[in-house]
């Protein structure tokens, strides 16, 4: 059913959800033409699952219980499903009831709720998700708690509405257990669904990388083409499931030495991941194939989608729904493939040939396949290996954040390389990458100011600046090249954290010595004066002076320069060796190597086995098989630990980025076990505030954005605790002096006109004005330059205590969320895009930080003898406006211009407040996979 067939059905309800098992399901709301989907579910469900839930043997449905469960008003009766292939795999509904439990309408704020889950998808977490949904739907229609009778056998029901983390009470009445809920989402129910929601994701993931057997489809009896590169990758890389391939128009059992097959179900056996390589015009048919084997994720690595317009777009939508509608995840389409280097796996399903990479710390996760292919082959060269690799094309479904759900809790993997054109949900990956970040460095190199063709995005309005603001926010260490991604994996990789900004630097150039010594500098980081060790220096020489530096107590890291001897290759195994022996002695701080055309070094420092790969052996198409990069046996071969590994670099500013990177990373995770805190405050009237915003609101069509008028968004603000300056309109000289008069001198002339608005500049503004002369002289002035009367719309303003000009502000986008922003008034400001960000909501410690880190702070603490302004006063306000924006998500912008903050607390002087209804779904609503 759709909203054109029943204009009353709530689209907006639809989601497709992970389950716990990583499989997919698509939850939406029950229509009068799901009556036949209802009876099959229900005859496949036990007697035993029946008896629960209506509390007697119940064998079949009447056609009054199929009406009663297909007929909805999606207001006080509600029916949702969860289906798999079009087919319920379990139900939820809900009856609105009054005090004495009868069905009620509104005003009634409770309602009744029962479950049913299909026996052979019981343990899927799928009540669990339907529960989150309901409980989403019940609140949008005005309910506020669920009650619910359980019998006390059934244990499982039980479980899933204790687990959800809601405020509850429980009691025994009657022979049952009765259970109410209080639906107002608490601390705890966010982290149990968030919770919930990495186990899934991450094992949806783990199911991609970790296959017991592969089909490829579109596998080329020449042996030419991708399914037929893929194929050989599968099968050199010493995959340890079961392989096959797929060929409609085979004629022998084998191919390329695998067994092949016309079909995926002519296979007699399961099959857990699917690389489909045909042209896009038989992709279906192939998805469906798989859908119909019971195969659990897809590797689409044709082409022809949103990377090739609007059609393709449109061929792309309709590929993930019907993935999805096989609860099957999809990377790609347009993907380049995964790797993982497991040693029970070793899987290589991607267009990399031979050698596999060397198992290694790394995740390495990209949007772009060339991309990946550079990345690939940097790391390779420099001696590092991976852990798990994904290429994601246009990644219309499995995208960064389900990546970082999985390397979330990866033992395998240490450190996360992301390459990301677009960030999509900008709001969710911040809040992943936050908590992956404390765990594990993440490091983004994001391309492109603009979302290229093949990824299908919510639109956002924020400027490159502010993105880059919540990554830091975040723990996100932001890179601007592939070049500075692989300088900074490689140090994090192989070396310690850094537990400050003191650097030491020494060497056999003094120059060089120089160069890393301004390189530091201008990273902000404190160098200590370069030790020269002279071109005579020998390895030894170097080991004493590495082993003394890190011993020093003075020094939290070491960068050594090196130039060529005259025997350049005899020295470079001796040189490798005695840095690694000083950094084995005094273990515990990291060393980082610059060094000037001394190859033979990289390859010692970096101390790979065997050759290593070239940029060339990453063709689109494999050269003849190799075993470089693996052992003996043929397996992947494991890299060196970290502490034999020290990064090496071509030039001291790349080793000194990545060095700071590290710095800055590490002060970011030592900030976190100082915490923060959002704070309540004792005066908020949020009652209050609710009720003036759903006044304003009524009448006011859904897709409209309403400018509060003056009185009324102060009103708002002072719901918070935010006052706003009066200012009285002055459309004569007379009607200024009256206000003055109402105000007290003195006063301020302010224009208020769109063109002039807080343009103190233009001479818009005049200050101090103490008396009615010096009032009716300005105002005349004032016409006078600029225009008439009513076209300035001039207003009088009480004086306040001199201070620092500042704007405050929130806005609401459409992709990321609310965001707080701060930075002083004026043109300078707005010109050099000075201004802080954060994501609401804020903590104490982000709300210091904010005013800190915009480069006029000094202006704040005193520069050049001035007054240090009430920075906890301001720090105060920007809390109470990230507490309103994000109790009340009909405030969507909040401009506060300008706020004067003085020695001595602050004055807002101008507020503008725009409002809209709220979306039905937000990031704290039930967890749902994006719909793009």
């Amino acid at each position: 059913m759709t909203i054109e067939s029943d204009p009353s059905y709530p689209a907006h309800w639809e989601a497709d959800v992970v389950l716990r098992d990583g499989g997919t399901a698509r939850i939406r709301p029950i229509t009068t033409e799901d009556a036949g989907r209802l009876v099959s579910f229900y005859e496949q469900v036990s007697d035993e699952s029946k008896y629960y839930r209506f509390f007697a043997p119940y064998p079949r449905l009447s056609d009054r219980d199929v009406r009663r469960f297909t007929h909805h008003d999606y207001v006080d009766r509600v029916g949702l499903a969860a289906t798999i292939g079009g087919e319920f795999i379990g139900t939820v509904r809900y009856d609105r009831i009054g005090p004495d439990g009868r069905p009620a309408s509104e005003p009634a704020d409770e309602a009744e709720v029962a479950f049913l889950v299909q026996d052979a998808h019981q343990g899927r977490g799928v009540a669990s998700a339907l529960l989150e949904h309901i409980g989403a739907v019940a609140r949008e229609r005005g309910i506020r708690r669920f009650a619910a009778e359980v019998l006390p056998a059934n244990t499982k029901m039980i479980k899933v509405f204790t687990d959800v983390g809601y405020q509850q009470k429980r009691s025994f009445e009657d022979g049952s257990v009765h259970l109410t809920l209080d639906l107002e989402p608490t601390a705890e129910s966010l982290a149990v669904q968030r919770a919930r929601e990495q186990r899934a994701e991450a094992h949806s993931v783990q199911r991609l990388l970790a296959p017991g057997s592969v089909a490829v489809i579109g596998v080329s009896r020449s042996g030419a083409g991708v399914g037929a590169a893929a194929l050989r990758n599968l099968r050199d890389s010493g995959f340890h499931g079961h392989l096959y391939a797929v060929n409609e128009a085979v004629t022998r059992d084998l191919l390329d030495g695998v067994r092949a097959y016309r079909t995926i179900g002519a296979i007699d056996a399961p099959v857990d991941l699917a690389v489909i390589a045909v042209p896009a015009e038989r992709v279906p048919d192939a998805v469906a194939a798989c859908g119909e084997h019971g195969v659990q994720g897809l590797v689409v690595l044709s082409a022809g989608y949103g990377e090739s317009g609007p059609a393709g777009l449109a061929r792309q939508r309709e590929l993930v729904r019907q993935v999805r509608s096989y609860g099957m995840r999809l990377i790609g389409p347009n993907a380049y493939g995964v790797i993982n280097t497991a040693p029970e796996v070793e899987l290589n399903a991607s267009l990399t040939p031979a050698p596999m990479p060397m198992r290694g710390r790394i995740g390495l996760f990209t949007q772009s396949g060339a991309i990946g292919i550079a990345l690939l082959s940097a790391l390779l060269r420099r001696g590092e290996g991976l852990s798990s690799f994904v290429s994601a094309g246009n990644r219309a479904d499995v995208s960064g954040n389900d990546i970082l759900q999985y390397w979330y809790d990866d033992e395998a993997t240490d450190v996360a390389l992301m390459y990301l054109e677009t960030l999509g949900n900008p709001r969710k990956f911040t809040r992943l990458a936050r908590r992956t970040a404390a765990v594990k460095p993440v490091v983004v190199a994001k391309g492109g100011r603009h979302t290229p063709a093949g990824h299908v995005v919510p639109d956002t309005r924020l400027p490159e600046a502010t993105v880059s603001a919540l990554l830091r926010q975040a723990g996100v260490i932001r890179v601007d090249t592939v070049t500075e991604l692989v300088d900074v994996g490689l140090l994090l990789a192989a070396q310690p954290l850094p537990a400050g900004p003191r650097i030491a630097i020494l060497g056999n150039s003094e120059s060089l010595g120089v160069l890393t010594y301004d390189a530091c500098l201008a990273q902000g980081l404190r160098p200590l004066p370069p030790q020269d060790l002279t071109t005579a220096a020998a390895p030894a020489d170097f080991r004493a002076a590495l082993a003394a530096a890190l011993a020093s107590e003075d020094c939290d890291a070491v960068v050594v320069t090196a130039i060529p001897w005259v025997s350049e290759h005899a020295l470079a195994d001796d040189l490798a060796d005695a840095l690694r022996e000083a950094v084995a002695e005094v273990p515990g701080k990291p060393v980082a190597v610059v060094h000037v055309e001394l190859g033979e070094l990289v390859e010692a420092l970096s101390a790979t086995r065997g050759p290593s790969p070239t940029p060339a052996s990453y063709a689109p198409y494999p050269p003849a098989p190799s075993n470089a990069g693996r052992d003996e046996t043929g397996a992947a071969a494991e890299q060196p630990p970290a502490g034999d590994r020290i990064p090496s670099y071509p030039a001291a500013e790349r080793a000194v980025r990545a060095l700071a990177e590290a710095v800055r990373y590490g002060q970011w995770r030592r900030g976190l076990a100082e915490g923060g805190y959002v704070p309540e405050f004792e005066d908020v009237d949020e009652a209050g505030a609710a009720a003036q915003l759903a006044g304003l609101l009524a009448g006011v069509d859904d897709a409209a954005v309403l400018t509060l008028a003056e009185w009324d968004a102060r009103e708002l603000l002072a719901r918070y605790g935010i006052g706003v300056r009066s200012a009285l309109p002055a459309p004569s000289p007379d009607a200024a002096v009256r206000a003055a008069g109402v105000l007290g001198y003195p006063v301020a002339l302010k224009t208020t006109a769109p063109h002039l608005r807080h343009r103190a500049d233009l001479g818009g503004v005049r200050l101090d004005l103490a008396n009615e002369t010096e009032l009716r002289r300005s105002y005349e002035e004032l016409t006078d330059a600029l225009g008439k009367p009513a076209e300035l719309q001039p207003v009088v303003q009480a004086m306040v205590p001199r201070g620092v000009d500042t704007v405050v502000s929130s806005v609401i986008d459409p992709a990321a969320g609310a965001v707080l922003s701060f930075g002083l008034a004026g043109v300078a400001s707005e010109l050099l895009g000075d201004t802080a960000h954060r994501l609401v909501p804020a903590t104490d410690r982000d709300a210091a930080g904010l005013i800190r880190s915009i480069r006029a702070a000094p202006l704040l603490f005193g520069w050049r003898g001035s007054d240090p302004v009430d920075t906890p006063a301001l720090e105060e306000l920007l809390l109470r406006l990230s507490r309103l924006v994000d109790d009340h998500p009909e405030v969507i912008g909040v401009s506060l211009e300008p706020v004067v903050v003085a020695a001595e607390g602050l004055s807002v002087l101008s507020a503008t407040v725009r409002v809209a209804h709220p979306p039905a779904r937000g990031d704290l609503g039930p967890r749902t996979l994006p719909s793009y």
